[in-house]
């Protein structure tokens, strides 16, 4: 019995849509991590992705106006989103991102489409996701791809201007994940359209979580087709298929709604029993029937790398930006709190994480930029960076404490809080993604002869086992190589090596080479005595997956320090912060996968390929945490590039707690000479800081220049640490405790 033979008795077969989702898309940078040889050429070398002018004045113009139309609290309260901001995004083509301008759409690039959609998430989560999914996963990239003429005339344009809302249904009750268990069916079948009988399907549906069904005008649905009478063929079973349904198609329901979160995006559920539809409605006609897994894999490969990803960076930008001008104007002991050691490690945590989400961003849309789908890519950036966010916004609460527990409209974080579960859960769940998608799909994609091997295995062509021993024998070579790499460069620093210029970066370098070429025989290890079991052992392959993820996120560190920052010196250390994070918790997933692999002999060979026998990493220093912290509270180029995506609008909190920040820092001359006087000479009683500054005034130790700054200062430091209050029944009150309502209703009657 051959080798071929034997392994096809115990390893199972690809499935249908495991194979469809193999084929769909591109590899990019993953595959030379994976192989032990991460491309810093590649990675230094491709194109930067920029705004176009136009691109530039959509954000300057549509995407701030609308930002100043909508409150985000208020919003919390009522059922619907606002009819006139629905109404402003479909005039203004916020639907229309991706579609190409001789459809009437804007045609931007991925890097504008995630810089609109963070910018939206840093104000309102329900207007992100409601422009989002549309020029994500949606029947707009469908039939951009694969519809036909006919089809592509006819709705694009009306998705353009909003004629047409768009939603997509693929979720049902009994299989989210396993895709290939959908019960959703449709019969091929004759029937009556357009006044003659055609064939075409009776289809039967029942699905959930779907975004802007309530409102969708015409609905993109996934099914089964069946061809039970061999209508089309000898073929019964013919496949996943995608086909868009006009809402006022009899027999589609559509307008139930779930409710996530209490986040008002337009979110439900759509059914249809025994609805006939002509084979005209099947996205790209009859001849795509059967095809609609792959097209969803190849279209949510791109837009799982820009949608929900840019929420967690949205996030993520939120909490630094308030978090740091927080701890900065707010004091207790007469010291900002971002002085006190406590503080300090979590705000340095989250400056760089920060650092290190709008690096992958930015990389990720790179890559997305030069027309590849890079699936593997795609699904790191939505697991880690919607985790990241969660992981940031959850200190930016601990930090802010009581002011970021107090809902209301100067509240900068309850409404990312309350969102970001909704962004781990769709578009895969983070779980599926980390456990089954990253490491399972990368193996196959990055290693250069695995997925050619397992097809032979279960070919059964004459010469199939000549082949199969051909691909073993380079497989075997592949392999050995990858032990040799490693000992090298487990052992012998000097062989590692460095491409970049930056003596900053060259240790890290070296560290990320030492990584990668470890990852490669673990890998092949895995595979080799594991086998088919390395699908069931998730815990064990996520491990993998986070060693090729967190060196996918240095890679982007790496690449944002040396091409993106304003100022090296400002960014110093949060660039130390974040390639150190990455690191460590790579090499920590990896101590800790050769800890827990189940073979003890093997885990000893392991140890000896990686130099690896503790699951102990070196930690990031207090030093550079206080430096870091320090740093995040200065009114530098840095912070402002990792806070771009938060428009200020005026008198938002971001608003009120910036003047206050600026403020503080354009007076600290005066209040270090406030501090000192009063060390001499202290105000006793002291009252107030109004009180005290007029003591020293008359004491002739400030001018009264000095004074009227310090004292305007004072103004806006109060009103960025007070949180919002509400009257015994709930109704807003001003910071003057004036009720918002009737201040409103006053200022309209006056005008």
């Amino acid at each position: 019995m051959s080798i071929r033979t034997s392994l096809k008795k115990v390893l199972p077969p690809i499935s249908i849509t495991e194979q469809e989702a193999l084929e769909a898309g591109d590899v990019w940078l993953e595959a030379s991590i994976y192989q032990g040889k991460p491309d810093m050429h590649a990675l230094r070398n491709m194109p930067t992705a920029k705004l176009s002018a136009e691109e530039q004045a959509f954000l300057d113009g549509p995407v701030v106006q609308v930002l100043s139309m909508i409150d985000d609290f208020a919003l919390q309260g009522e059922n619907h989103i606002p009819k006139e901001i629905l109404d402003f995004i479909s005039v203004n083509r916020f639907f229309a991102l991706i579609i190409p301008k001789k459809f009437g759409g804007l045609e931007f690039s991925p890097y504008a489409n995630s810089t609109i959609v963070a910018t939206l998430a840093a104000k309102s989560a329900a207007l992100a996701v409601t422009v989002m999914v549309p020029n994500s996963l949606g029947p707009g990239e469908l039939l951009m791809h694969y519809g036909t003429p006919e089809q592509q005339n006819h709705y694009l344009p009306r998705l353009a201007v909003g004629t047409d809302i768009p939603c997509f249904a693929l979720t049902s009750p009994e299989a989210g994940s396993d895709a290939g268990a959908i019960p959703d069916a449709g019969i091929v079948t004759k029937g009556m359209w357009a006044g003659k009988e055609v064939i075409g399907l009776r289809v039967s549906w029942d699905k959930r979580y779907i975004t802007l069904a309530p409102i969708a005008t015409v609905l993109g649905l996934a099914f089964k087709v069946f061809d039970v009478d061999g209508l089309l063929g000898d073929k019964v079973e013919l496949g996943i298929t995608c086909a868009l349904i006009p809402k006022s198609h009899p027999g589609v329901e559509l307008g139930n709604r779930h409710d996530p979160m209490g986040v008002k995006f337009y979110n439900g559920t759509t059914r249809g029993q025994d609805v006939f539809i002509p084979m005209d409605f099947v996205i790209g006609g009859q001849n795509n029937i059967g095809r609609g897994w792959q097209m969803l894999v190849a279209c949510l490969g791109a837009g799982r790398g820009i949608s929900l990803p840019a929420m967690g960076v949205a996030s993520a930008q939120t909490a630094l930006k308030s978090t740091a001008e927080y701890s900065f104007v707010r004091e207790q002991f007469g010291v900002p709190i971002g002085r006190f050691e406590g503080i300090q490690e979590e705000l340095a945590d989250i400056a760089g994480k920060t650092f290190v989400l709008e690096a992958m961003r930015v990389l990720t849309t790179e890559g997305l930029n030069q027309g590849l789908i890079p699936g593997v890519v795609t699904a790191i950036a939505k697991y880690h960076m919607t985790e990241l966010g969660r992981d940031v916004v959850n200190t930016a609460m601990d930090i802010q404490a009581g002011k970021a527990i107090q809902r209301g409209p100067q509240n900068t974080l309850a409404s990312a809080y309350v969102a970001l579960p909704i962004a781990i859960t769709v578009e895969g769940a983070n779980i599926l993604t980390r456990s089954l998608m990253i490491f399972g799909q990368g193996t196959m994609r990055c290693h250069p002869h695995l997925k050619e091997m397992v097809e032979l295995i279960h070919s059964n062509e004459q010469g199939a086992d000549a082949k199969f021993n051909q691909v073993l024998g380079k497989t075997v070579v592949f392999s050995v190589k990858n032990a040799f790499r490693s000992l090298s460069k487990s052992y012998l620093p000097f062989t590692r090596g460095a491409q970049s210029a930056l003596p900053e970066v060259q240790k890290y370098e070296k560290r990320m080479n030492a990584l990668s070429a470890k990852l490669a025989p673990m890998a092949d290890l895995s595979l080799l005595v594991l086998a088919g079991d390395l699908k069931k052992a998730e815990m064990l392959s996520a491990r993998l997956g986070d060693v090729m993820s967190y060196m996918y996120a240095a890679m982007a560190v790496v690449r944002f320090y040396e091409q993106r920052v304003e100022s090296r010196k400002e960014a110093l250390p949060y660039f130390e912060y974040a390639i150190q994070w990455c690191l460590n918790k790579g090499e920590t997933a990896l101590n800790e996968f050769i800890a827990n692999f189940p073979n003890t002999a093997v885990r000893g060979l392991m140890r000896v390929l990686t130099n690896t026998y503790t699951t102990a990493t070196k930690g990031i220093s207090d030093n550079l945490k206080r430096t870091l912290s320090e740093a995040s509270m200065q009114d530098s180029s840095i912070k402002a590039q990792l806070t771009h995506l938060v428009k200020v609008i005026p008198g938002d909190g971001n608003d009120i707690n910036e003047q206050a920040f600026k403020a503080k820092h354009a007076v600290l001359p005066q209040l270090k000479k406030i501090q000192k006087a009063l060390r001499k000479t202290p105000v006793v009683p002291y009252v107030s800081f109004e009180n005290a500054v007029g003591k020293l005034q008359q004491a002739g130790e400030l001018t009264a220049k000095e004074v009227a700054l310090v004292i305007e200062y004072n103004e806006k430091r109060k009103l960025a640490i007070r949180v919002d209050e509400f009257t015994f029944d709930m109704e807003l009150l001003g910071s003057n405790l004036e009720l918002v309502h009737e201040k409103e209703v006053a200022q309209s009657n006056a005008a």
